[in-house]
């Protein structure tokens, strides 16, 4: 869509703004789109977005669609064919940590019966608002309250790269937050 107000960390880029208005704040419900974002938003750490969005589709073909019954079979012959994938990012510590909060997220889902539903209620099974909107992107809070509990929660359960900040861009990301800035046109009233 042209000529219309954005976040402007959205930029220029069609790949970034469709993320942005597509899909960065619409709540998401569905376990296997939770597990994709959890898994690249550990990939992101120290890294930008659009580097993981320009990957994004290496990463689901990598990442058995990102089943996570799959992913938490990987072996060490799998995790060492993904070191060698330029497509992807290689982390060794990022890929280990895939394959284990896969085996963590199936817990979550037996105990709640869906990620959904265990990670939802961090917010009150609702997005929540912010008071007032930024003006621009460096306004935004990199955590929140309810990032550091998810975050103690997760690490508590045995999921790694869950800081804080990484799940509040997470929580960002599948609308548990909506964080639009002011003037954005997907910015809830």
């Amino acid at each position: 869509m042209k000529n219309v107000k954005r976040c402007d960390w959205a930029g220029s880029d069609p790949l970034y703004c469709a993320y942005h208005d597509d899909e960065w704040g619409v709540p998401v419900h569905d376990d296997r789109l939770l597990f994709e974002f959890l898994v690249l938003e550990g990939f992101q750490a120290g890294l930008s977005w659009i580097t993981i969005l320009r990957k994004r589709a290496a990463f689901r073909r990598a990442f058995d669609r990102f089943d996570w019954e799959k992913v938490a079979r990987f072996d060490g012959r799998r995790a060492a064919a993904l070191l060698a994938d330029p497509s992807i990012v290689r982390n060794r510590l990022k890929i280990r940590a895939a394959v284990e909060n896969a085996k963590r997220f199936i817990a979550v889902r037996g105990e709640f019966g869906s990620f959904d539903r265990y990670v939802w209620q961090f917010t009150g099974n609702k997005t929540m608002l912010p008071r007032r909107r930024a003006a621009t992107f460096k306004q935004l809070p990199c955590r929140s309250p309810e990032s550091d509990e998810l975050s103690r929660d997760l690490k508590r359960r045995g999921f790694s790269f869950v800081g804080s900040t990484i799940c509040y861009s997470f929580m960002q990301a599948v609308g548990m937050v909506d964080d639009h800035l002011a003037g954005c046109f997907r910015a809830t009233p």
